[in-house]
Formats: structure tokens, C-alpha cells, sequence
């Protein structure tokens, strides 16, 4: 054989091996991809499940619920609402708004 039949066969040989590789490594990328997906499925599955948990825990009469059951609170009422006036700032500005009245 010759020089060059030698170079042509480790071209090959290497090439070869190359190949091999490449498609191991092919099959290993879209198996971890597959894995991903899934798991992408799984993880937009629960966070549509915790959404509707958070909507149900936000409801109106849940919160009204909670607040008077754990915090005691009470509905505001004409008898528990206090009412202040604010005092009217001293100053130049005061006078010429009451003068203009």
C-alpha cells in the first residue's frame, strides 16, 4: 500500500469514529430535550394549578372570612367610623385663598 492509501484509510477510519460520536452525542441531546419538554409540561401544569389556588384564595368572601376569623377585624360602620378635619396650613398662601373666598 501506499502513502496515500494509508492517509485515505486513517481519513476514513477517523472520519468514522467521528461520526460515531456525533450521533451519540445527537441521541444523548434529544433524549435530555425530550426529558426538558416534559418537565416544561409538567411545570406549566402546576403553575396553572397555583394560579387557580391563588385566585380562589383572593375571592372576596374568602378574604372578608380571614380578616374577621384570624385578624378580628369588623366592618367599618357609621358607630366605629371616626371622622378628622384637617387643620388648614398657616402661612401666605392660606390668607389669599381666604381672601379670595
Amino acid at each position: 500500500m501506499s502513502r496515500l492509501d494509508l492517509a485515505l484509510f486513517a481519513a476514513l477510519v477517523l472520519s468514522a469514529l467521528f461520526l460515531v460520536q456525533v450521533s451519540y452525542e445527537s441521541r444523548r441531546l434529544f433524549a435530555e430535550l425530550d426529558r426538558e419538554q416534559t418537565r416544561a409540561v409538567q411545570l406549566e401544569g402546576e403553575r396553572e394549578r397555583l394560579q387557580l389556588e391563588a385566585r380562589a384564595q383572593s375571592t372576596p368572601l374568602r378574604v372578608e372570612r380571614v380578616a374577621r376569623d384570624r385578624l378580628g377585624m369588623r366592618p367599618a360602620t357609621a358607630a366605629v367610623t371616626e371622622y378628622m378635619a384637617m387643620p388648614e396650613p398657616a402661612g401666605p398662601a392660606s390668607a389669599a385663598a381666604g381672601a379670595a373666598r
